[in-house]
């Protein structure tokens, strides 16, 4: 057995405990324009915490409505149009994907819960999108707090998210484990002392670098 260097994991959603979620479930559906430019207009910068629609929708600062029609008038200035459909039609308040659970994290988590490691949620988000992601665990018995960007108003790459995350699990930077699917969180989470671990299509190597600090193998 190694030596345990963590004893509590904070984990961000889309992309890490979802399958899907991140940046590039929006930027496959514009296949013939460069992924990084659509991100750009879509999200925005992710290593800033701006006033880009994303980052206000986010913050829970305007509706998920209001977002969408910004953003689509900057894609039409750009000439953008998508040409992969969505994986279901629009609706007034979801997303244009199915979330989907990424079950070898689940089983990481579940492990954790049962080693009697604090476990939080810190993720960017959008308020009209929790109906969607809710019902498909527990979070409210499993996690011991989830906070949600456009709840507290603060969001990645913020430092105050992340001490926020943080005092709420009792947990300290440098014995906190912190996956994200996103380079600039995990550079920021490493940038306040805590163990980023970058969660990548295939999240194995990030589950198993996450599983050697916490000596949970």
């Amino acid at each position: 057995m190694g030596q345990q260097q963590a004893d509590a994991v904070i984990f961000d959603l889309g992309g890490v405990i979802m399958k899907n979620g991140g940046p590039r479930d929006f930027t496959r559906r514009y296949p013939d324009h460069d992924p990084a430019v659509v991100a750009e207009i879509v999200m925005g910068p992710h290593h800033l915490d701006t006033d880009h629609p994303w980052h206000r929708v986010e913050r829970g600062e305007i509706t998920l409505a209001e977002c969408r029609a910004l953003t689509k008038q900057k894609m039409d200035e750009a000439g953008i149009v998508a040409s992969v459909p969505a994986e279901k039609p629009p609706t007034s308040g979801g997303p244009a994907f199915t979330f989907q659970l990424n079950e070898d994290m689940v089983t990481f988590i579940h492990d954790l819960k049962s080693a009697g490691f604090p476990i939080g949620i810190l993720t960017n988000n959008v308020k009209e999108f929790r109906e969607w992601w809710w019902p498909l665990m527990d979070f409210a018995s499993i996690f011991d707090t989830i906070v949600d960007s456009h709840e507290v108003g603060i969001r990645k790459p913020n430092p105050a998210i992340y001490h926020l995350t943080m005092e709420r699990i009792g947990a300290v930077p440098h014995r906190t484990v912190f996956l994200d699917d996103l380079h600039a969180n995990v550079a920021a989470a490493n940038a306040v002392g805590m163990h980023g671990v970058l969660v990548e299509e295939d999240s194995t190597g990030a589950i198993s670098r996450a599983r050697e600090l916490t000596n949970l193998l």
